[in-house]
Parts: C-alpha cells; sequence; structure tokens
C-alpha cells in the first residue's frame, strides 16, 4: 500500500491538533497515525468508514465458498503495512 505522506501524522500531533487532523482525515478519507515512527492507527473520516462498513456488511453475508472465491482473486501483496 502506498500512503500519501500528507496522509501520515504522529500521535503527537493527532493529541496537539486534533481538530486539524480530523479534518484531513474528512479531505483525506483517512489519515494514518505513527508512534514512535511505527503504524499505530488510522483515523477515518465518516464517509470512508461507512463506505467500509457497507463492504464489510455485505462481506459477513457471503458463504465460505463465495469467500474463498473472492480471496483467491485478490492480488497478492506483502505483509508490509505502510510504504514511506
Amino acid at each position: 500500500m502506498n500512503v500519501s505522506i500528507d496522509a501520515i501524522v504522529s500521535n503527537s500531533d493527532i493529541i496537539k491538533n486534533y481538530k486539524t487532523c480530523r479534518g484531513k482525515a474528512e479531505k483525506l478519507g483517512r489519515i494514518f497515525i505513527l508512534k514512535y515512527n511505527q503504524p499505530d492507527a488510522v483515523l477515518f473520516s465518516i464517509k470512508e468508514y461507512e463506505r467500509f462498513y457497507m463492504f464489510i456488511e455485505y462481506l459477513e453475508k457471503l458463504n465460505s465458498n463465495d469467500i474463498s472465491k473472492i480471496y483467491n482473486n485478490l492480488p497478492k501483496i506483502k505483509a508490509k503495512l505502510l510504504t514511506l
């Protein structure tokens, strides 16, 4: 996953400037919060959260065969969370 540098904030920045960070999440859909330069959390805008939640609800209604088909068709990615 490639993440824009604009979508990354430090843990201390979110504590000190929550309103600004929340606005950034609203604009970008989500921001990634780093703690000690490591991924710690993600702050989603409500619109982005609702989009993901609808997808999760859809997946929960699928049977295991359907889920296996979807999973097998996903691109294989390495287990690295952020590419900085």
